[in-house]
């Protein structure tokens, strides 16, 4: 803005008749310290580029610098399943073993408070026998419907291995490892029960797979589809 002024400044001196020799020397010495000033600013401007340009440069990946990806991988081989309701089973359980610690912890108190530990001992028999069977059936029937659960699911393609992490009795993580022609795909759909690997039968949701092409493979859908002899002659028959 300022060198535009100084312009239409030399415009109307060249035009007025009373324009001087000093007065242009005195408007070229501004314009040069006009120019000089705006360099300066310029020369400062592109070092301040480069200094931030070095500091926050992006590094390419070294092999002593871990690049994170969106597939997990560890011992068991690659991630391609996790449950959704881990932690809702883990949380069921555990709710259900403490209650029925808590019955157990209590029941001789109520034994004593009821008058029921000076009785004979069948009827003290049959109490216990009682709230004994309904304290313990809880857990065990929500076991034996959760044993099954996958909460994570790796897969080896080397070896073409699987990796079945599952909930044990106590709420332990416990690996089942089959390989992919142990798994077999029940003739009666199972509410609780996906397919079997190895006689275990184990639950998954097909939706949570990162590819579906893993489960395809797991499955055995991507093998060719092929007729056995014994049910063809079975179908001739009929």
């Amino acid at each position: 803005m300022f060198s535009v002024h100084m312009l239409r400044m030399l415009r109307v001196a060249g035009e007025c008749p009373s324009f001087t020799y000093p007065s242009a020397l005195r408007i070229n010495a501004a314009l040069n310290i006009c120019r000089l000033t705006s360099q300066r600013s310029l020369m400062s401007a592109a070092f301040r580029r480069s200094c931030l340009k070095h500091k926050y440069k992006v590094q390419p990946c070294s092999p002593s610098v871990q690049c994170f990806s969106s597939k997990a991988h560890s011992e068991d081989g690659q991630l391609i399943y996790t449950g959704s309701l881990a932690r809702a089973v883990r949380g069921v359980k555990l709710f259900s073993y403490s209650t029925s610690g808590f019955s157990l912890l209590i029941m001789p108190k109520i034994l004593l408070e009821t008058g029921l530990g000076v009785q004979s001992f069948a009827m003290q028999a049959i109490f216990c026998g009682v709230v004994g069977f309904f304290t313990l059936i809880t857990p065990a029937i929500l076991h034996y419907f959760t044993k099954g659960y996958v909460i994570r699911l790796y897969h080896d393609a080397d070896r073409d291995t699987y990796t079945a992490v599952t909930y044990s009795v106590f709420l332990t993580e416990k690996r089942n490892r089959f390989h992919q022609r142990q798994v077999t795909i029940p003739a009666v759909s199972k509410m609780f029960t996906s397919f079997y690997a190895d006689k275990m039968g184990l639950l998954v949701n097909p939706d949570l797979f990162l590819i579906p092409h893993d489960y395809n493979h797991l499955m055995g859908y991507d093998k060719p589809f092929t007729f056995e002899i014994d049910d063809k002659n079975t179908a001739e028959k009929s």
